[in-house]
């Protein structure tokens, strides 16, 4: 094989290989752009203007749909690769893609149940293409895309739009500028109204990527004959047109063999009287070679732009492969490495949050700075040192004991009491600083791309996350402000004139003082217990007992916590495949272009 016809195989593979993985299809990532950065041969026509003929005649077999109206009724993009003198000829459907077939005829088939899967059996037609690869010793390098045939009018069963709808279609792969457009018209016919043509000179005024093949030479009037338009004087292009006969009617009913029809054709060129100084440069042989040859100038012209892509995919590649973990070892020791690195990826994640590198850990600070001395506030200390509730509390305390200086279990109660209303917002806080991490567990777990991976892991880590929160709870409530329990005497016996009211208000000024200091001293120690005892205990030893456990764990339950979900275990391999892909692409077509 020449180095021309090893690069342009291998942009066939590069191309077969992006559809197959899924990058052909539109879109701004890199592989689609890779794609387009790929020539390929649109092939553009009218309706019955011979596109099926002339494909077949490139391809030396019988294999298209054929019939009236709009045959064509999706894109085929069809793919020849060469192979061995005497290898077999097959073909492959991308849809198919474990399947041969070496009868064309059952390729022909195909061709047409999978267009009607989509569009059904009627004469709609569909942008999603029909990828169709041909291995024969008797083709060039090269990548072709039928496209539906041009048309003015709608028949029965389609819809009004459909002239607008093909040519929509059309257009969006002869668009793209390194898209080779190859404009079939019918000879018996006006060059003038050529659908191909017009279209070709909109979207390629200058003429550079269009070539102009004219078929049906055989039909045309007696006396006349096309050297116009072939020689160029007609409509010049800046590539050479060519002319094709096609097989007739009666050899497609017999099922005239194409390479005796290709022999045939020769021959017509070689004793035709107008063409025969045409006839090294006719025929669909010649339309072959010049377009292998045209697109190994193009293909050589980007190699650098194509190489450039090729590195960014195989860039970006690789950090997905990164991003998504490479594959897991099967040895016991590896597995728990593999463990413990991601939890240590999810406990870095976890204390950025609680040091203010990532968001959310400054709402266990708001608890501290709003929550709390909100809830303070909210206390009922005007109504607990009322005068009328220290006169109830300190007459029930003293009962029929006297008091030589001041009522001793009186002031306990009061202050017992006051202490106690404390216990909530404590208790409140412990609370809302323990729904504040665990809703930081939960975020860091999400964030934890290693942990994405591992369903398995990612629930055992939150099930021992959470239990050790809950026991760095119950330990911060087991540290705040509880009541004391006063000794008190019989409330059934009252002294209530013991004492006057401003005596009364005295205790209840006293205790109120005492209480204000405690509620300064508790705005500070709250949270320095509460910090200690939940936040500091979180940073330092949230998975010490799961690390416990998984020490303990063989290597079946070590598989478990790393049984991938299978949708991310298929894009891995995939993405190693297009890496595996574009690397060796990168390989050879700089093999190639140091070969130049």
């Amino acid at each position: 094989m020449t180095t021309m016809e090893s690069l342009i195989g291998l942009v066939n593979r590069i191309q077969r290989a992006c559809t197959t993985l899924g990058d052909y299809g539109g879109g701004d990532n890199t592989f689609s752009s890779l794609w387009e950065a790929l020539p390929s041969v649109a092939v553009v026509g009218g309706q019955s203007s011979g596109k099926s003929s002339v494909l077949e005649s490139i391809v030396g077999r019988d294999f298209l749909p054929r019939g009236s109206g709009i045959v064509t009724r999706r894109p085929l993009v069809l793919q020849l690769h060469r192979t061995e003198e005497g290898s077999q000829e097959y073909a492959e459907f991308l849809h198919l893609s474990r399947r041969k077939f070496t009868d064309f005829s059952l390729v022909r088939k195909e061709i047409q149940d999978e267009t009607d899967r989509l569009t059904g059996k009627s004469k709609q037609i569909s942008p999603v293409p029909i990828h169709l690869s041909i291995y024969s010793p008797n083709v060039v390098n090269l990548t072709l895309i039928d496209l539906p045939g041009l048309t003015k009018v709608a028949i029965e069963g389609q819809p009004e739009s459909i002239a607008e709808d093909i040519e929509s279609m059309v257009r969006s792969y002869v668009d793209k500028p390194n898209s080779i457009i190859l404009a079939i018209s019918p000879a018996n016919q006006d060059i003038a109204t050529s659908d191909a043509i017009k279209l070709a000179r909109e979207v390629d005024p200058t003429g550079e990527r269009t070539f102009g093949v004219l078929t049906k030479l055989d039909l045309m009037d007696k006396g006349t004959n096309a050297l116009d338009v072939l020689e160029g004087r007609a409509y010049r292009l800046q590539h050479p047109w060519v002319g094709i006969v096609n097989r007739s009617q009666a050899d497609i009913n017999k099922n005239v063999d194409m390479i005796v029809a290709r022999r045939k054709e020769r021959e017509y060129f070689e004793t035709s009287p107008d063409y025969g100084h045409l006839a090294s440069k006719m025929g669909s042989e010649y339309l072959a070679k010049l377009l292998s040859k045209h697109l190994e100038a193009v293909i050589r012209a980007r190699i650098p732009s194509i190489t450039s892509l090729i590195n960014k995919s195989v860039e970006e590649l690789e950090s997905e492969l990164d991003h998504l973990g490479r594959p897991i070892a099967i040895d016991a020791g590896a597995q728990l490495y593999t463990i413990l690195e991601v939890c240590r990826a999810f406990d870095r994640i976890f204390k950025e949050h609680l040091d203010g590198g990532r968001p959310g850990g400054d709402r266990i600070y708001g608890v501290f700075d709003n929550q709390l001395p909100a809830a303070f506030r909210k206390l009922p200390f005007d109504r607990h040192l009322s005068l009328q509730n220290v006169k109830k509390v300190v007459s029930e305390a003293d009962g029929y004991q006297p008091h030589l200086i001041a009522p001793e279990q009186g002031y306990r109660r009061l202050i017992d009491g006051a202490l106690g209303y404390f216990k909530g917002p404590a208790e409140a806080s412990v609370d809302a600083v323990h729904f504040v991490l665990k809703e930081l567990v939960r975020k860091s777990i999400g964030e934890t791309q290693e942990l994405r991976r591992f369903p398995s892991l990612q629930t055992a880590i939150a099930v021992a996350a959470n239990e050790a929160l809950e026991r760095f709870r119950d330990d911060g409530k087991k540290t705040k402000t509880s009541p004391g329990s006063g000794e008190g005497g019989n409330p059934a016996t009252s002294n209530i004139d013991r004492y006057s009211e401003g005596h009364f208000r005295r205790i209840g000024s006293n205790v109120s003082s005492y209480v204000g200091m405690v509620s300064d001293t508790l705005k500070n120690t709250i949270p320095k217990a509460v910090v200690y005892c939940q936040v500091r205990e979180a940073k330092q030893s949230l998975l010490n007992n799961f690390y416990i456990q998984v020490g303990k764990k063989k290597g079946k339950e070590l598989s478990q916590l790393l049984d991938e979900d299978p949708a991310l275990m298929e894009k891995r391999q995939q993405c190693a495949k297009r890496l595996e892909l574009y690397k060796a692409a990168r390989d050879e077509i700089e093999s190639v272009s140091w070969n130049r």
